[in-house]
């Protein structure tokens, strides 16, 4: 490759910065209405926003909520589009499925606790058992990177699928990204490839790694910005994707 070429391909942003992909409301876990919302990406100089609130089966809000949003592309040019962040809950892939995905232009996938035969498991529960020695840590990687990759199988039957902060579970227990086996990155990596799900980079979360996200865009992957925004004040500002 010659030195200009390289140059070149160095210059390339990993990330479009114009675009926040995972923003939430005051319909679930954010504080602002969709029109604040949205007027702060205006301030922030974004071109495309995502609202991706919590749901789950007891969310009968999704229809007022996409008629929220699709109000609000009404008075905007920025592109709006409307996702639900839903939790993946069993180790076979499901998800914590809300009464109706209509209206949905994607289904953003997370995985907050670790699907055990007892049922999900917090961050401080899986913590407890590994001292106590009742699971390995190997088993507990391989548990939630499977568990990620099935859902977000199952959510690309219904709707693009987009996967929210991954591996951040993993963090939270305090098992770092070095840990997990290049074979268990490279499973999680081309799940998201086969069901062309785009890799979300949490300005909130902190993840994934840069290497993560250079081995997701080798193989083809889309990966977009997200503030994981539950306050407007936080629509669109980097700090640690700036950094990607």
């Amino acid at each position: 490759m010659s030195a200009e070429r390289t140059a070149a391909v160095e210059a390339t942003p990993m990330l479009d910065l114009c675009a926040d992909a995972h923003v939430h409301t005051g319909f679930s876990a954010g504080r602002d209405s969709v029109g604040v919302v949205v007027m702060a990406a205006d301030r922030a100089g974004l071109t495309a926003l995502t609202f991706a609130d919590q749901a789950g089966p007891d969310s009968t809000w999704l229809p007022a909520y996409g008629d929220s949003v699709r109000r609000a592309q009404q008075r905007t040019d920025i592109q709006l589009s409307v996702a639900a962040e839903i939790e993946i809950i069993r180790a076979d892939g499901w998800l914590a499925w809300p009464p109706d995905l209509g209206g949905l232009d994607a289904i953003s996938v997370s995985l907050s606790r670790l699907p055990l035969a007892a049922g999900p498991a917090t961050p401080q529960q899986v913590r407890g058992l590994l001292a106590a020695g009742t699971v390995r840590r190997a088993d507990v990687i391989e548990r939630a990177v499977e568990a990620t990759v099935r859902g977000v199988e199952r959510a690309a039957r219904y709707a693009p699928a987009r996967l929210s902060r991954p591996l951040s579970l993993l963090n939270q227990i305090g098992i770092a990204e070095d840990e997990i086996d290049a074979h268990l990155l490279t499973h999680l990596v081309e799940g998201c490839r086969v069901t062309h799900a785009t890799v979300e980079v949490s300005e909130a979360w902190r993840t994934p790694s840069a290497g993560l996200v250079r081995r997701l865009l080798d193989a083809g992957v889309t990966v977009s910005a997200a503030s994981d925004a539950r306050y407007a004040a936080q629509v669109g500002r980097w700090q640690y994707v700036a950094t990607l």
